[in-house]
């Protein structure tokens, strides 16, 4: 097996493989990470996990995974399974037209699956990285905020993970003002907070390697008004919807509809994207996926976000992000990493 996506290799062969690395696994654990050396890291040899796992270093310009097939080949393989849906169409041409006498196949989405389900050793670097995210939007919160543009406090955000321990933020920050606000994604402008705004953020650290995230929104000002009171309360209670609907065997779809039958109701159903939650770990945007059309149902020890959002184009809007661990009710229910108040705070 021919191991390419990024985050597949580092949940195999740990977090000392260097970027742009392949794995080669072989049919009696005879496992080589084949990478060029990473400038300033020295050899990788020597950080590689004692369990057999060896390391092949390439020149700059040979390509990982032509030399992972080649060594395949050394070693008489028949069949090489290859992660398709991440390699690109030359890369899997060099690979049929260097090595005929080896059949490749797809080894889909293995690895993926197995990532699902994390251990408590991930799920600690999870908590951590949750901890610094609440953290640095805590700090946030308590500083003047009318003013500022959304790509200062963005920044701002950024920096503060990174001074609490995060490797770097899990995903670039959000934060959305005024008619911004609300928004699944928004880019920073320079649109400066106001009195009276919306302010929504969108952040999540990351640590080990693990990434979580948060969204929460406030207003700006003594007091909201009345509209913005009723569609928080309305965000809230979708999202409150999601998170009761997580547990071990729930249909991933079955939490979707949980929270977007919420906003039905109220006639903001068309408002939430096509997905209410996401799994995270290694990546954000990981399976499983919460959304109408999803498959498959969760099991314990899965970490997924449950973020529905409104935006009401030219007023803003509302966006609440948990991540939350699935577990059962007899160990207490969904476990909440992300704990920063979602009470609607007048900054």
């Amino acid at each position: 097996m021919l191991i390419s996506r990024p985050a597949n290799v580092r949940y195999l062969a740990g977090p000392a493989a260097p970027a742009g690395s392949v794995l080669l696994l072989g049919p009696s654990g005879e496992d080589v990470l084949v990478s060029h050396p990473e400038p300033g890291r020295g050899s990788a040899r020597a950080a590689l996990p004692d369990d057999g796992l060896s390391w092949s270093e390439l020149p700059a310009e040979a390509d990982p995974a032509v030399r992972a097939a080649s060594l395949a080949a050394e070693a008489g393989a028949e069949v090489l399974a290859l992660e398709e849906h991440h390699l690109t169409v030359a890369r899997h041409r060099a690979l049929a037209g260097g090595f005929p006498r080896i059949r490749l196949s797809d080894l889909g989405c293995a690895v993926e699956e197995q990532r699902l389900v994390k251990d408590e050793e991930e799920i600690a670097a999870l908590r951590v990285a949750a901890e610094i995210t609440d953290r640095a939007l805590g700090e946030l919160l308590e500083s003047i905020l009318v003013g500022r543009t959304e790509r200062h406090l963005a920044l701002e955000l950024e920096r503060r993970l990174v001074d609490h321990g995060a490797d770097g933020p899990a995903f670039p920050t959000s934060v959305g003002t005024g008619s911004n606000s609300g928004l699944a994604g928004h880019r920073p402008t320079d649109r400066r907070v106001e009195e009276g705004d919306f302010l929504s953020v969108r952040l999540g650290a990351r640590f080990g390697g693990y990434r979580c995230q948060i969204g929460r929104t406030f207003v700006i000002g003594t007091s909201p008004a009345d509209w913005q009171v009723e569609l928080y309360d309305l965000v809230f209670a979708a999202q409150r919807a999601g998170r009761e609907a997580l547990a071990p065997g729930a249909e991933c779809r079955a939490v979707d509809r949980a929270a977007r039958q919420v906003l039905d109701a109220a006639g903001h159903g068309q408002a939430l994207g096509p997905v209410t939650g996401h799994g995270v770990g290694l990546e954000i945007g990981e399976d499983p996926r919460l959304s109408p059309a999803a498959m498959g149902r969760l099991g314990a020890c899965v970490p997924v976000t449950v973020e529905p959002g409104v935006h009401l184009p030219g007023r803003g809007g509302v966006r609440i992000d948990d991540t939350l661990v699935v577990r059962p009710m007899a160990d207490g229910g969904p476990e909440l990493l992300t704990i920063t108040t979602k009470e609607l705070l007048a900054l």
